[in-house]
């Protein structure tokens, strides 16, 4: 049986701030959905140039969302487990890309895997150049899209006690066992709310993926960036496929909102 929750009563005078900022948001996607051109949509979506974007972009994101996982969950068990100080200090940097200008992460990837870079230099020197390719566009895309899926998977593992990893380990399961078959389940939700969110925030990716990247057409040239050269050399084709950029996020987040709502009674 789903467990029911009673309605909390609001204060009278909430919902006018609250209309305010949800009109904020919603009007101006609503005159962008208005200034679509619909008797030539399909044909402006489905150019070479806009499928090849977009399935450059579906692609990336999608690795980008499995390297996430692979390394974002042991840092978002490591955070939520671990109380050293230097722990901290760490979450805090991994975390940081959430509130750093994505120009700001694409020029730090730059600096540490571009040709004159820390690493890069040495990767060229050894026949392996990363900036401006494809690879670049991934790198940029986890840098930007993990600390969504950390914090998400982060503030799952804390809402629980540890009572049945601790129950697991009395009857003599070992810590990868009680870590795959209990804790993991356990967070299921969290995972999965945190893949979604990742994959949504990667797919959207421009600043670093241009910054370190470039915008090389079937390389590099993702659906964002599409959006932005075409806004200068046609307004139609660069509104339209931003209205496929809404529609994929809508798509995200009300997945996300499904899942997460409560049953009321």
């Amino acid at each position: 049986m789903p467990v029911r929750h009673q309605r909390t009563p609001v204060p009278w005078w909430l919902p006018v701030p609250a209309v305010v900022g949800g009109l904020f948001v919603v009007v101006p996607v609503a005159a962008m959905v208005g200034r679509v051109d619909w008797s030539s949509f399909v044909a402006l979506v489905t150019s070479p140039a806009s499928t090849t974007a977009l399935g450059l972009s579906l692609g990336t994101a999608a690795a980008a969302t499995g390297v996430s996982f692979v390394l974002g969950y042991p840092l978002a068990v490591l955070f939520a487990r671990s109380t050293s100080r230097w722990v901290g200090v760490l979450r805090a940097l991994v975390l940081l890309p959430l509130v750093l200008p994505p120009v700001v992460g694409g020029l730090a990837l730059l600096a540490a895997f571009g040709r004159l870079g820390v690493l890069g230099a040495f990767l060229d020197e050894h026949g392996l150049r990363i900036a401006f390719t494809t690879t670049a566009v991934v790198m940029a895309q986890v840098f930007v899209a993990m600390p969504f899926l950390v914090s998400s998977i982060e503030g799952s593992l804390r809402t629980g006690d540890g009572r049945a990893e601790r129950v697991a380990a009395t009857l003599g399961a070992g810590p990868t066992r009680t870590f795959l078959t209990v804790t993991t389940p356990r967070v299921l939700p969290g995972i999965t709310s945190g893949l979604v969110l990742c994959g949504a925030r990667a797919l959207g990716e421009f600043g670093a993926t241009l910054t370190f990247a470039g915008s090389l057409q079937g390389v590099t040239r993702t659906l964002p960036l599409e959006v932005y050269l075409q806004r200068e050399v046609d307004p139609d084709t660069a509104v339209a496929l931003a209205l496929v950029l809404v529609v994929v996020a809508l798509v995200v987040i009300g997945t996300t909102t499904v899942r997460s709502r409560p049953v009321t009674t």
